[in-house]
Formats: C-alpha cells, sequence, structure tokens
C-alpha cells in the first residue's frame, strides 16, 4: 500500500505536471489521501455495501448536526426518495423556487405530484416567503402539501420562518441543500442553525457532484431527525428490500428477504462513501478558503459597475457559486471564455424550459426570477483556486463588464 501512496503523490504533485491556465467556475479538489482511500476499498472484499457507507453517513450526519443520514447515488436521486418518503402523490402540490436546478422540481413530478412556483426574493435570489405566504392565502386549506425551499448559492433560506409558515398550513419541508453544506443562519434566539441539521425541515438533501463541496464524483446525502423517514429512505434506496429479522413478516432462513415497498436501486458504492469520508474531513478548510475568496471578490469590486449584492457578506453563507450582476452578461460570459474563464449561468428558470412550459406554465409569470436570469453569472469558485488565477478573473471582468 506504500508504494501504491508513494505513486499518487507523485502523480498528483504539481512539480510533475503543467497545465496550461483554464479557469472553471467550480472544480473538485483531489489529493493522494483521497485517491489512497479509493485505491484502499478497490483492493478490499466490498466494492458496495460495506462498511464505508456506514461510516459516511455517521460522519455527515456529525458534521451537519443531524440525527440520521442516508448516502444514496446523487442528489437527484435524493430529491426523489425524500418525496417518496413523504408520500409524494398525484394529488400533491408542491411549492419551490424557479431559480434552481430542475431536479429541485422534478422530484415531484416523478411521483406524479404538481409543481407550484413562488418568485424569488431579488436580494438573495431564494424563494420569497412572502410570495410563499401570498399563495397559500389565496388558496383553498389543503391546496398544497410542501415546500421545497433552495440554499442558493449556499446562502442558507431563514428556515426558522419556512417552518412557523409550514407548520401554520400544515405542509412539510424538504431543504435542498445541495450548495450549503457547513452553511448556517442565526435564528431567532441567536443559536446557529446549520443547513439540513433536521431541527426545521423534515429532510434535508445533499450533492456530491464534482463541483460541490465534497465530491465523490456522483453521490448524495438525505439528512433527517425522524426515526420513521430514516427507516423508510434505508428501505427505498434498496428496492424497498429488507433482510433485518425484526421487521420481516416471515423468515425462511439467512438468505430470506422481502420486498415491503415499490423501491428503487439508489445506492452510493463503497469507493465513492470512501472518498466522502476524505473530502468530509477537508470541508472546513475548504469552506474556509470559499469566504475567503468571496471577501477578496467583494473588496475588489467595491465602487465598480460590478453588481456584486446578491447574499454577499452574509454570515454562514457556505459560497458554492459567487454570482454578480451585469447587464451585458453575454458579452461578459464570452469574453471570459475567450479568456480561458469558464464562469456560468446558475440558473435557467424552471418555468421557463421546454418541459415545464407544455405543463402550462409560462414566461413572465415569475418576473423577478426572469429579470435575475437575465444578469446572472457565476464567478470561479472553489478551494484550490489559486491567487494569480483569482485575479486574472477580477481583472477580465473588470475590464470586459
Amino acid at each position: 500500500m506504500e508504494e501504491i501512496r508513494t505513486l499518487i503523490r507523485e502523480h498528483v504533485d504539481p512539480k510533475f505536471t503543467h497545465v496550461a491556465r483554464n479557469i472553471p467556475y467550480g472544480k473538485q479538489e483531489i489529493d493522494y489521501k483521497d485517491i489512497a482511500a479509493v485505491v484502499e476499498v478497490l483492493q478490499s472484499d466490498f466494492l458496495t455495501q460495506g462498511s464505508r457507507i456506514a461510516e459516511f453517513e455517521k460522519a455527515f450526519a456529525e458534521y451537519i448536526g443531524a440525527r440520521y443520514a442516508v448516502a444514496v447515488s446523487n442528489g437527484t436521486a435524493a430529491l426523489h426518495l425524500a418525496a417518496l418518503a413523504l408520500n409524494v402523490n398525484e394529488s400533491s402540490n408542491v411549492i419551490t423556487t424557479p431559480i434552481t436546478f430542475a431536479a429541485s422540481a422534478n422530484c415531484i413530478r416523478y411521483c406524479g405530484g404538481k409543481v407550484t412556483f413562488a418568485d424569488i426574493d431579488p436580494q438573495t435570489a431564494t424563494l420569497d416567503i412572502n410570495k410563499v405566504r401570498a399563495l397559500l392565502e389565496a388558496s383553498p386549506r389543503g391546496t398544497y402539501t410542501g415546500i421545497i425551499p433552495v440554499d442558493y448559492a449556499g446562502y442558507p433560506v431563514n428556515l426558522e420562518a419556512f417552518r412557523k409558515l409550514a407548520d401554520e398550513y400544515g405542509l412539510w419541508i424538504i431543504e435542498d441543500a445541495c450548495h450549503a453544506p457547513g452553511g448556517y443562519f442565526i435564528d431567532s434566539k441567536g443559536e446557529k442553525q446549520f443547513c439540513g441539521n433536521g431541527k426545521l425541515a423534515e429532510l434535508a438533501i445533499f450533492s456530491f457532484h464534482p463541483v460541490k463541496h465534497i465530491a465523490c464524483g456522483e453521490g448524495g446525502m438525505i439528512t433527517t431527525n425522524d426515526p420513521v423517514l430514516y427507516d423508510r429512505l434505508l428501505l427505498l434506496r434498496t428496492h424497498g428490500i429488507t433482510k433485518d429479522p425484526e421487521k420481516l413478516q416471515e423468515n425462511h432462513g439467512g438468505w430470506y428477504y422481502e420486498m415491503q415497498y415499490l423501491g428503487l436501486n439508489y445506492r452510493l458504492t463503497d469507493f465513492q462513501a470512501a472518498l466522502g469520508i476524505t473530502q468530509l474531513k477537508k470541508a472546513d478548510k475548504g469552506l474556509a478558503r470559499r469566504r475567503e475568496i468571496a471577501r477578496y471578490y467583494a473588496e475588489k469590486f467595491e465602487g465598480t459597475n460590478v453588481d456584486f449584492s446578491v447574499a454577499v457578506n452574509v454570515e454562514g453563507h457556505a459560497y458554492h457559486l459567487f454570482v454578480i450582476k451585469v447587464k451585458n452578461r453575454k458579452q461578459l460570459y464570452d469574453k471570459l471564455r475567450e479568456n480561458h474563464i469558464y464562469a456560468q449561468v446558475h440558473y435557467i428558470p424552471v418555468h421557463t424550459l421546454p418541459y415545464y412550459q407544455g405543463l402550462g406554465y409560462q414566461k413572465g409569470q415569475y418576473p423577478l426570477s426572469e429579470a435575475f436570469y437575465e444578469v446572472c453569472l457565476s464567478l470561479p469558485m472553489y478551494p484550490s483556486l489559486t491567487q494569480e488565477d483569482l485575479d486574472f478573473v477580477i481583472q477580465t471582468v473588470l475590464k470586459y463588464a
């Protein structure tokens, strides 16, 4: 194993490689410890359904502050299972934001439910609680069944306020915290409420896509404090099958299992979990660097025509993205790419996508989301972004913005 570790160190050491400057908006950070952890699992007896899954789940739950965590194959699977666990069906009507990746809404459609969008708060680009309240007040009680707020760009939604509103109308909450592991807001008692800690939402979901804080290649996690939901999720992610003797209706022997739900194969592999464990150990350091980069961007854009007001300098922000607003967005986007800076747009409003247009949603329904989309641009934001590259990004933005 030590020979493998030495070989890995040599191949990931920067002095052994030279890459032309290409600066993406997000990027995984993999070192020899990550690679060695994966190699160790690849040489073990179990590639999937081994001990690393439970180890990763336990470590992640502790990091977030939740009682339970369930590892799954990706963030979309996490959303789908969360919806299934909450019994979303054809009679369900769920409120979410247009400014998110489509999966935040699609998970409801997978279960046959209806999606209703509410517009954003333009200052944070997150779901506007006042717009949600207006929807609820304008409809008969029982029209809506749940809310999916999204911690957009890493901005921690005030779930205390959403919880109060949800309780008033008998709704559940799924917190889409894919952008915000380690993020938090300060509640009315002055306490930190970490994204996904299970205290204010029935379920929360996270993604381990390479551009996220914790990279597993693909992967996701569901967190909750509810033991009933936890048990249901464990079944749903593995075909609805259990071999637990205490839960079997019959028991024919050690080989026997029962399918008790119509579940899915949404399992994470052991080697992905091993990568997640080593990535999690670097999470606080990476988050600190993200916040440092955000402060530097803000300092350099202060007093310029670059609008960086979208939730910047917010305590507890996890900064998956650093979003600016510029009127000449397309021109700036193209100029940045010419300079090998691969900024990105997050997001095309979900209700304007052809599938949702086919369901009757129309452009113009959510004007604040559409206006935000016309000017938003996500600049490079990842822990391994060098100071030289960061300065180059800023200079290029200021030159063409």
